[in-house]
């Protein structure tokens, strides 16, 4: 297994987002009884996606709160997701490509975003999702093109996850610069984490305790 594959960032204080490749979770990395129990007549690819994305989750909290570790995961009344009886620690989990990502940050809300930059990404989606700022992005060569706009989108994504609204929040309107690497929409601060091989990003509240 490829260690240096998974990488833990601590994006604000005891606000963690772990990310790395499906195909090789970290040692110890499992779902508990309750994430088998809810992939269960899911089709074969989405339950192994899932597993794998709880197994992730599960292993940021036994690093970080580890007291929480097997608590069940539900949605709270926004369809976020949130660990049973637990509602003020923020948690947030994405796929895409076979990378997976999972943020866990108490007392805050937070969202998580990766994906892979698209292999034909058309002016008309850039125009769509960067508005005023889609000719610096349409300028760029490729690859720098597409990954420059996945970092754009998973900001935007993270935004609205953290938000709770998904697709209906309209993620395409947030203003988000290229090239930046934080920023904030309304009450929440963004990263985008430049380092990481597949673009991704994170967003969250300021704690609402100490």
């Amino acid at each position: 297994m490829n260690v240096a594959a998974w990488r833990t960032e601590e994006v604000a204080h005891r606000t963690w987002v772990l990310s790395g490749p499906q195909d090789e979770l970290p040692a110890r990395a499992a779902p508990n009884e309750d994430d088998l129990r809810q992939a269960r007549g899911l089709p074969r690819w989405r339950a192994d996606e899932f597993t794998a994305s709880r197994a992730v989750l599960r292993h940021l909290l036994r690093h970080r709160c580890a007291d929480l570790v097997d608590v069940a995961v539900r949605k709270d009344e926004r369809g976020r997701p949130m660990l049973d009886g637990h509602p003020g620690v923020g948690i947030s989990v994405s796929h895409d490509g076979g990378t997976i990502a999972a943020a866990v940050g108490p007392g805050r809300r937070v969202g998580v975003d990766v994906q892979v930059p698209p292999e034909r990404l058309t002016d008309a989606l850039v125009r769509r999702c960067l508005r005023g700022r889609a000719p610096l992005v349409c300028a760029l060569p490729e690859p720098e093109r597409s990954a420059e706009f996945a970092r754009v989108w998973t900001v935007q994504e993270a935004c609205v996850k953290a938000e709770g609204t998904g697709l209906a929040g309209s993620p395409w309107t947030i203003d988000v610069e290229p090239g930046r690497d934080r920023g904030n929409w309304g009450p929440y601060r963004w990263v985008s984490l430049r380092r990481s091989p597949v673009p991704l990003s994170c967003a969250f509240t300021e704690p609402e305790c100490p």
